[in-house]
């Protein structure tokens, strides 16, 4: 019966209290948006919650709807696999644009998130101008700085400066608006959507295709790219793991945030920041966002925050046997296939209590 009361609790909390994430709303266009042809405007009104700004930016660009879609997408999927072994898992990301209190509040998940969703949506856009989808844009122009005497500026760099333009041009629109949160939360939002963004500037590399007579390397053709999503949210954990608590305070005639235990020195660019301290999310709360860890399945052997220890916050676990199928007896056949045959293999599994 107390299950089922907290259960109620938190989805009154979780359809009641979403007026405060309004920057990271888009991430809702996952539910029906892939299925749009982002062809008329009228498609911009698909997702209720797009402040004004967005719903221009929307009808103004409309062919850059199908990168916010599958930056949508990629945020919930990248959030999910970086936080697969800790107890806060990103699991209330697949209720958007409705919200559990983790990240309606000013929390340190929260500042993930919006940081990543930030980066996420400008390395979408950039990707995609470069790979002709986006008619209002193209490859990337070649770098101003010098090329090395082996090798020579071409091929089709990611456009990272169109990127973060539209990107932030969006996902700042919602944080804009007066009427939405308090200044203290906006400030948050907004410093950790450009700590986002600064790191996904921050990915990218030099990438170099050979040329030359008989296979020689005699000259290589370079351009700037993008590294993978993956690798920008696992620098964004880093940055979550070791973010600070800050408190709004006035300086020069404006609010500003600054560290709370340590308030001499100003937030740094590269940090991520939030307001309020996360509860620990061993057990189910709904006032909190808490999903629990009961059932999740933790590492026996692992010392980490994915181990039992850990994972299950002293409860225990319990084990279980598992039948799985995987490929086995693999064979290379000239030329050029390969066969394999379905072996079952038992695994040992184990739950938290």
């Amino acid at each position: 019966m107390r299950r089922c009361t907290d259960l109620v609790v938190f989805l009154w909390v979780f359809l009641t209290h979403t007026g405060t994430c309004t920057g990271i709303y888009w991430l809702g266009l996952t539910v029906n948006g892939s299925a749009v042809k982002w062809d008329q405007t009228q498609h911009c009104k698909l997702l209720d919650e797009l402040v004004p700004a967005q719903q221009q930016l929307c009808k103004r660009n409309l062919e850059l709807m199908h990168s916010v879609v599958h930056a949508a997408r990629l945020t919930k999927v990248a959030c999910q696999s970086a936080f697969s072994d800790m107890r806060w898992n990103c699991s209330s990301i697949e209720h958007a644009p409705h919200f559990a209190p983790d990240l309606l509040k000013g929390t340190r998940e929260s500042a993930f998130v919006f940081s990543l969703s930030s980066a996420v949506l400008s390395h979408s856009i950039s990707r995609a101008c470069a790979s002709g989808e986006l008619p209002s844009c193209s490859c990337a122009p070649a770098p101003a700085e010098q090329a090395a005497p082996d090798f020579r500026w071409g091929g089709c760099g990611d456009n990272v400066r169109y990127g973060l333009q539209m990107g932030s041009a969006f996902s700042d629109a919602a944080l804009n608006v007066r009427r939405h949160g308090s200044l203290a939360l906006k400030l948050m939002h907004l410093h950790n959507n450009e700590v986002g963004r600064q790191v996904l500037l921050d990915s990218v590399e030099t990438r170099c295709k050979c040329h030359g007579v008989s296979g020689s390397c005699s000259i290589r053709t370079c351009w700037k790219a993008l590294l993978g999503v993956a690798h920008v949210s696992q620098q964004l954990k880093v940055r979550y793991l070791a973010a600070t608590k800050v408190v709004p305070r006035q300086a020069h005639g404006r609010r500003v945030l600054v560290p709370r235990e340590m308030e001499v020195r100003p937030v740094l660019d590269t940090e991520l920041v939030y307001l309020v301290s996360s509860p620990d999310y061993c057990t189910f709360n709904a006032r909190h966002g808490s999903h629990g860890t009961v059932d999740r399945q933790c590492n026996k052997t692992a010392s980490g925050s994915g181990s039992c220890g850990l994972m299950c916050c002293g409860r225990g676990y319990n084990t279980y046997r598992e039948q799985v199928e995987e490929r086995c007896h693999c064979r290379y056949h000239w030329c050029c296939y390969v066969t394999c045959k379905k072996c079952q293999r038992s695994v040992e599994r184990y739950v938290c209590k």
